[in-house]
Formats: C-alpha cells, sequence, structure tokens
C-alpha cells in the first residue's frame, strides 16, 4: 500500500511519515482506497462506469464490516483488515463515496457552501477515519479536522483548476462565479481573467478561513492527532503561493511541487503543530 500511495498520492504518503510506525499500514490501506474511489473519474469512459466502480467499493466496504470471505483485492484486503481491527465508523466510509458521485456532474456546484460540503465528504471524512486509525476520538480533534479537510481539498482544486478546465470540469461555484463577473464557459475568461482571479481569491480566502478556524482550537486537540491533520500545513503553503502569484492559478511557478514539503511538515510535527 505504501508504494501506490507514495505514486499517487505524495502529500498524504508524507503525513503518514510522522505518524507511529505501528500505524502506518493501517493509514496507508485508508489513503489506498481514498486513491481508488478519487481516480474512478479519470479510469472510466462514461459516468455510468464509474458509478458502478463506487458501487463496486460501496459493497465491498460494506462487506468489511461483516464476517464473510474477502474479495482477492490487495487493496481491498487491507482496507478490511483496518475496519476489523479498528472499528472504523461505516457512516464515514458511506458518505465519502457518496461524495465522489459528485465527479461525474458536469454542472459547477450553485454555491460556496455546497462546494464546501463536497469538501467534507472527500476530504473532512477521510481525516476523520485517519483520527480513528490513530485512535483519536476526540471531539476538538473532528472539528479540526473538518476545517482541515475543507481547506486541503479547497486549495487542492485550486491548484488543480489549469487541469480541470482542460477536462471541462467546473467547480467554481455558479454564484461565486456570477459575484465576480466570471463565465465558466468563456475561454478567455478561464485563463487568468481578472474575473477569474476574483473568483478564485475569493474560494481562497474561505479556506484560509478554515484554516483559522482549525488553528485556533489545536490547543484542545491531542497530540496523537498530528498526522491526521498536517494536510493544514500543505494547504496552508499552496495558499501562500497562489496568493503571491496574484489568484492567477495559471502561473507557472506554480505547476512546480514545493521542493521544501517534506521540510515544512518535519519542522511542524517536531513543533506539535500544524
Amino acid at each position: 500500500m505504501a508504494a501506490l500511495v507514495r505514486h499517487h498520492d505524495r502529500d498524504r504518503f508524507q503525513t503518514v511519515l510522522f505518524a507511529p510506525a505501528a500505524r502506518r499500514e493501517a493509514l496507508f490501506a485508508l489513503y489506498a482506497f481514498n486513491y481508488e474511489i478519487a481516480s474512478v473519474r479519470e479510469r472510466v469512459s462514461q459516468p455510468t462506469l464509474g458509478r458502478i466502480r463506487l458501487e463496486w467499493w460501496r459493497e465491498n466496504v460494506g462487506a468489511a464490516y461483516g464476517n464473510g470471505p474477502v474479495r482477492y483485492h490487495p487493496v481491498v484486503e487491507a482496507l478490511t483488515a483496518v475496519i476489523r481491527e479498528v472499528g472504523l465508523t461505516q457512516n464515514h466510509f458511506e458518505l465519502l463515496i457518496e461524495a465522489r458521485e459528485a465527479d461525474f456532474d458536469d454542472e459547477p456546484p450553485t454555491n460556496l457552501a455546497a462546494l464546501e460540503d463536497y469538501a467534507e465528504g472527500t476530504s473532512s471524512r477521510l481525516i476523520y477515519l485517519a483520527l480513528e486509525v490513530l485512535g483519536v476520538r476526540h471531539p476538538s480533534a473532528s472539528r479540526a479536522g473538518y476545517h482541515v479537510g475543507v481547506a486541503y481539498a479547497l486549495a487542492g482544486l485550486l491548484r488543480a483548476l489549469p487541469l480541470r478546465t482542460a477536462a471541462s470540469r467546473l467547480f467554481i461555484p455558479a454564484e461565486v462565479a456570477s459575484r465576480n463577473g466570471l463565465e465558466p464557459g468563456n475561454p478567455q475568461q478561464m485563463r487568468g481573467s481578472t474575473a477569474l482571479r476574483r473568483a478564485v481569491a475569493e474560494i481562497g480566502a474561505a479556506a484560509e478561513a478554515h484554516l483559522r478556524s482549525a488553528r485556533g482550537i489545536r490547543n484542545a486537540v491531542p497530540q496523537a492527532a498530528l498526522p491526521a491533520v498536517l494536510p493544514a500545513v500543505i494547504a496552508d503553503q499552496s495558499l501562500r503561493r497562489l496568493k503571491r502569484a496574484g489568484y492567477d492559478p495559471f502561473a507557472p511557478g506554480l505547476a512546480r511541487r514545493d521542493p521544501l514539503q517534506s521540510w515544512r511538515l518535519a519542522g511542524a510535527a517536531l513543533r506539535k503543530r500544524f
């Protein structure tokens, strides 16, 4: 599982390295599962096939909570073992898979609240599960996890906007676009225009607000939760880079990975802060 996560999810792979050694394989299994459902849209030719694939995962997760046989599939086997060992909350998995149904919708969310709901479903829910793997079931940790998950997802969507635009996958909420004079169907406006920058800045501000909310309660969050909420460090740096680029997601430098990311995570882990 570690090799799969390292290849496809560099961010979370790096955060796992700061977890206790005994919990790392369980986290890798969880993140490998997340990669599988997050990448369905890119790996199918038709939405119907994608929904069938998500249903396949829904069935296998459901089976993991029973005592029956396990399907022969490396990620299914690893995840089932974690579910049965740790007793992870089944509802989090169900909502993770349900949120991925939205990946097959061509229409953008109606408003920022809808985008944040998608971010919670696809990102915060994963943090809730990671917290359980780490043995942390504390209200403050879950609350911080909610805000970190939304901030990380929003920052990631903004970082990926050039690729999503090229694939005609729009995610800027209709209300945000309208408020900032952005016409998503206009190719010229969707590449570095003032309207696009304003819309991106608004979403970026929402992500920053979630980071502030998470960090506002970090003294109440158990230290054992740190590996699950370290994505806050990645989101913060991503938003800083975007701000320096004038909120132009097409700025050339933004396409490059942060070469100091592992060091930033290490520094945060040493300070026991996110």
